[in-house]
């Protein structure tokens, strides 16, 4: 059985640039304010020296904006794509994104597809072409 325990909000970096709007008003509605554990368990790993949200990042901001200083967590068994995550969590704190309280760029359904999905979906792609190319060169 897979551990669950407390971490504070502000000792996890984002790995996620924006919040859908229509998402997080959806799962804020649904919430007893009064329950940390009306909060699934949100993902984590070490990545090099910081502990980084996998993902759950509409949980974690809906949980500080209902006044949690710590969230529910556990461990993430799922091998990621880790080159990945660290690009975004270099996005991320390249714009100043080091905390939950930072992630205030809650857009709409629309925008967060145009400004997060299609970034990624590139940045996938972009990542496929290097393997391609260092694939051929060896």
């Amino acid at each position: 059985m897979t551990k669950i325990f407390l971490m504070k909000l502000t000792k996890i970096q984002p790995s996620q640039l924006y919040i859908s709007s229509e998402k997080l008003s959806e799962l804020t509605k649904n919430l007893d304010s009064a329950e940390l554990d009306s909060f699934d368990p949100i993902p984590v790993k070490r990545l090099g020296d910081q502990l980084i949200f996998t993902d759950g990042h509409t949980r974690a901001l809906a949980a500080f904006l209902q006044g949690f200083s710590k969230v529910r967590v556990v461990w993430e068994v799922d091998e990621l794509d880790w080159e990945a995550y660290e690009i975004c969590v270099k996005w991320c704190k390249d714009e100043g994104i080091c905390t939950i309280a930072d992630l205030d760029r809650v857009v709409s359904q629309a925008d967060y597809e145009a400004l997060w999905l299609r970034r990624c979906k590139k940045m996938h792609r972009d990542l496929a072409q290097e393997e391609d190319s260092y694939r051929h060169h060896m």
